[in-house]
């Protein structure tokens, strides 16, 4: 749900349909929705900020991965 919010909004246009809004409304509170739609938003802006100047990745996390745990 919340990687279907996050695509939403990286879209443009952005556009989130009232069926994804009522199911995050029953997930998260106003305060929680409102942190995680700031968080998204500004993610995206810094995203396309950079590529307007582009601005490359530094290489802090080049070759690193998170190890899966074993089953």
């Amino acid at each position: 749900m919340v990687l279907r919010l996050t695509a939403a909004l990286t879209k443009t246009p952005a556009n989130v349909s009232d069926q994804l809004f009522v199911d995050l409304r029953d997930r998260f509170s106003e305060p929680q929705l409102v942190e995680l739609t700031t968080a998204i938003a500004w993610e995206n802006y810094r995203a396309r900020f950079n590529r307007t100047f582009e601005i490359l990745a530094e290489g802090f996390s080049e070759g690193a991965f998170c190890p899966l745990p074993e089953a």
